[in-house]
């Protein structure tokens, strides 16, 4: 069996977002999102956070104050483009999949190994550029070899009670019976794929 290249899939998913938000102007980002009571400027400034936070990870560095929300300045969209633009090239590094994530969001001494790490800020991305897109009325594709990797990605996520405590990353999942694999992912992964109805 093959083994999946998380980075390449991650890359994908991470310039699609590059692609969405640099089409956000300012009325744009007081918009709700389909993630739970945030609006795009509070999405974007979470997903800037995480990109440093896993490029932090990948070089090994496990100080939880990396991953303290970040706000995004004057200029938000620049702001959102840079941390993809590093978290790419800090994937991008020799040997990463190889590395050792100290994720500290995780928990204290909580650690994956890279190809893992890699693999959920990978499923992340394909989520957050749905939500993304959905905020500001587009549509997203992905190639069906992209998706199908996110798919088994989603379901390694546990499920059942414990997306119901707070501050956990998906909520509870959606029964969903459609024939799109993004709508089945989001679906599993809590979010509406109707959303806003």
């Amino acid at each position: 069996m093959p083994t999946i290249d998380y980075i390449a899939l991650d890359a994908e998913a991470v310039r699609t977002s590059i692609d969405l938000v640099t089409t956000v102007t300012d009325t744009d980002l007081p918009k709700p999102t389909p993630c739970r009571a945030w609006t795009l400027y509070g999405l974007l400034a979470h997903m800037a956070t995480q990109h440093y936070g896993f490029a932090a990870a990948s070089r090994g560095e496990s100080d939880p104050t990396i991953w303290k929300l970040l706000d995004l300045g004057d200029d938000p969209v620049k702001a959102y483009v840079e941390s993809a633009e590093h978290v790419l090239d800090a994937f991008a590094q020799p040997g990463v999949a190889e590395r050792t994530f100290p994720l500290a969001e995780f928990g204290p001494n909580a650690s994956f190994p890279g190809a893992q790490a890699v693999s959920f800020h990978f499923i992340d991305y394909i989520v957050h550029s749905w939500d993304v897109a959905k905020s500001l009325g587009k549509t997203v594709t992905f190639a069906p070899a992209t998706l199908e990797a996110a798919t088994t990605v989603a379901q390694i996520v546990p499920s059942g009670d414990v997306r119901r405590a707070p501050g956990t990353p998906f909520a509870a999942d959606i029964p969903w019976s459609g024939d799109d694999p993004l709508d089945r992912i989001v679906a599993y992964l809590g979010r509406n794929p109707n959303w806003p109805n």
